[in-house]
């Protein structure tokens, strides 16, 4: 088997992308209630940042800082992942591997994490995050989409409501 290397930076700042098995779901949003409360859960018993975030039908993007001296993402991707499941009936089209390893087919087993090297790279990223659903055209303006940490970058006076981001000028490597 395969180890898959994930950068250990303790009290990083890291990007991530999480995706469902089946990317034609809409279950993230459909059970987004679910989702939220298994989040808040492990954040509560494992503390980190979420600094920006979106969830999608199908994917969520996150921004996270952890604590000084913890490096521990994969723990908690992997507790918040089997938390949401947990209740969930799994795919009647799994693999064998999937259910050798117990697994409900729900997510992709893996998910793509990118660790924050700047000021410049993290406001990149944000804006990623927050413009995600225009360019998958949920919706046409970032303010529209609910399931995003877009609204309280505008309470905090870091963003105007009318902001959307410009597709055009994105540079960089994100995940899909």
């Amino acid at each position: 088997m395969t180890r898959y290397r994930r950068a250990k930076i303790e009290g990083g700042v890291f990007f991530f992308t999480v995706a469902l098995a089946d990317r034609s779901s809409d279950l993230l949003v459909r059970d987004i209630e679910r989702l939220q409360r298994v989040y808040t859960s492990i954040q509560d018993r494992y503390p980190f940042e979420t600094i920006a975030i979106c969830v999608l039908p199908d994917h969520l993007h996150a921004v996270w800082s952890l604590p000084q001296g913890d490096a521990n993402f994969p723990l908690r991707w992997n507790l918040i992942k089997s938390g949401f499941s947990r209740g969930i009936a799994a795919d009647p089209h799994r693999s064998s591997s999937k259910i050798a390893r117990r697994e409900k087919g729900i997510w992709q087993r893996r998910y793509w994490e990118h660790a924050i090297r700047n000021e410049a790279d993290l406001a990149r990223h944000i804006d990623y995050v927050h413009f995600n659903p225009v360019k998958h055209g949920y919706v046409s303006r970032t303010s529209d989409w609910p399931h995003s940490s877009f609204r309280r970058y505008v309470a905090r006076g870091l963003l105007p409501l009318d902001w959307g981001g410009d597709v055009a000028n994105m540079r960089g490597a994100f995940g899909e």
